[in-house]
């Protein structure tokens, strides 16, 4: 296939390996935002409570930076949460105009849940590859998620 330029484009997109993973990634997603909807959480929720909990005192742009979204984002979603009362902010003890981010038990709370929820999801994919496959992915996307990073 041409256009007005003669540069091609490749007819089979669908077969490429970004493909596949966008494609996964898609499907997961759909998945986990299913199954956490009865928590009143969303998959992004998830994922911000997530890393807060493994790194306490983030600020909103160091999150933003490591979920690969907007500040804009990461505010919004703080701002929810704090609302529920699943995350707090704290003054940094340095930096008078910033703010670290922290989990509330409440929050501990709903991460367990949600966690426990999300640990089905990976058992499921697990117990349908095998323990063999399921490690040769977990391989595979490590090394491409390196490769991509050198590039």
């Amino acid at each position: 296939m041409t256009h007005d330029d003669e540069r091609p484009i490749a007819a089979n997109t669908q077969g490429r390996v970004t493909w596949a993973l966008r494609r996964a990634e898609w499907a997961v997603q759909a998945r986990k935002d299913q199954r956490l909807r009865p928590l009143g959480i969303a998959a992004a929720q998830y994922t911000l409570l997530i890393s807060v909990h493994g790194d306490p005192g983030l600020t909103g742009a160091e999150l933003a930076r490591r979920l690969n979204v907007t500040p804009q984002a990461v505010a919004s979603q703080v701002a929810r949460l704090e609302e529920r009362g699943q995350l707090e902010r704290r003054p940094h003890p340095r930096h008078r105009h910033v703010q670290e981010l922290h989990l509330t038990d409440g929050g501990r709370d709903s991460l367990r849940d949600a966690d426990a929820v999300i640990m089905g999801i990976e058992q499921q994919i697990a117990e349908k590859l095998g323990p063999k496959k399921a490690a040769q992915l977990r391989t595979l996307l490590d090394e491409v998620a390196d490769v991509v990073r050198e590039a």
